[in-house]
């Protein structure tokens, strides 16, 4: 009797752990930010791509653009951040619960700040401030922040136009890109001081946008955005490797959760390049849904990746979905606003969300 039953529920039982499977795989989120829509929008993995959750609101000013620019998760799943570009009068970095959207908290910081990157422990944000619009030559600043209280503790003096701003896996150090003077710094997270700097290009040879860590932390990758390549550094000695020619205008880069290939997107292309870290090599361009295209995330799987790629005039923006075993876009969801950051809510922190 036993083994009829289970010739008969069989089939049945493994219909339902596939199901089951699925879903649980796609049991988190995808948040993008709206710069000149000044909400951050909350999308919902589905077998058919992705849908929206919720929408919210982001700024104060109610007749001017406050610009979100730049969006992450507290390692906790606890809360989010979100880089707010304009103020009064400086833009600032604001702190929101990841269960209610209520927020927790806001810290003023310098003109135009950008990129956010937290330390493992979440304790520490740091924010670079690239104030687009200043007259060149110029030192801007990088801010640290204490997230439980949301404090600015201090400024640090770093370089013309710094952009990117990624902190090492062990929470060691923190590394900065600058546009303008074409250079990559390195901090160290114990005393916020510059450990070292390097030219990453002659006059504006690279004009560096981004920065990230290998998961190992034994590399660096470095988005060249007027160079239109990808520059892959050695952590260690803090020397350059290799450099990696992909699509016009490498703009965002940020390697997989097991950082096996590396995506660039190339803001100037309507694409982005897949690397294969190991040979660092461009082994896919992939042809995106609109032109302008700016931030990328991963699945927690590793196995998808999200492409938010901005608005032009009325045509609105949107989120791509790329799959990297076809290495091909699969799916594609308008969000409106000049969608630019970009960050995965994993299912863990969803748990007491309303």
């Amino acid at each position: 009797m036993a083994r009829v039953l289970m010739c008969l529920l069989g089939p049945m039982l493994l219909f339902s752990s596939r199901v089951t499977g699925q879903a649980s795989a796609l049991d988190y989120r995808v948040v993008v930010v709206s710069e000149s829509g000044d909400i951050a929008t909350w999308l919902r993995p589905t077998a058919a791509g992705l849908a929206t959750d919720r929408v919210v609101p982001i700024g104060v000013m109610p007749s001017d653009i406050d610009g979100p620019h730049n969006v992450t998760v507290a390692p906790d799943g606890s809360s989010y951040y979100i880089t707010v570009a304009h103020g009064t009068p400086f833009g600032s970095l604001w702190k929101l619960d990841v269960a209610s959207d209520s927020v927790l908290g806001r810290a003023p910081v310098e003109l135009f700040p950008t990129t956010i990157s937290l330390t493992p422990d979440g304790k520490y944000a740091f924010v670079a401030n690239s104030d687009f619009y200043g007259d060149h030559p110029r030192t801007n600043v990088v801010s640290v922040i204490y997230t439980p209280t949301m404090a600015k503790i201090t400024d640090i003096p770093a370089c013309d136009m710094p952009h990117g701003v990624k902190v090492n896996h062990q929470g060691t150090r923190v590394y900065v890109t600058c546009m303008h003077s074409d250079e990559l710094l390195q901090l160290e997270v114990a005393t916020f001081g510059i450990l070292q700097r390097a030219k990453t290009g002659p006059g504006h040879g690279c004009s560096p946008t981004f920065v990230s860590v290998s998961p190992d932390d034994r590399r660096l990758y470095v988005a060249c955005n007027s160079g239109s390549t990808l520059q892959v550094w050695d952590a260690a000695t803090f020397r350059p490797l290799q450099e990696i020619p992909v699509g016009k205008g490498a703009y965002n880069v940020e390697p997989s959760p097991d950082g096996t290939v590396v995506i660039v997107t190339n803001k100037k292309d309507q694409s982005v390049s897949i690397i294969d870290a190991a040979k660092m090599a461009e082994v896919a361009r992939v042809p995106t849904s609109k032109k302008v295209v700016h931030g990328v995330a991963y699945s927690p799987d590793g196995r998808l990746a999200y492409i938010s790629c901005e608005s032009i005039g009325s045509d609105p923006g949107a989120v791509d979905v790329i799959d990297l075993g076809s290495r091909k876009r699969i799916a594609s969801v308008t969000v409106p606003g000049q969608p630019t950051g970009v960050t995965i809510v994993a299912a863990h922190a969803l748990a007491g969300r309303q």
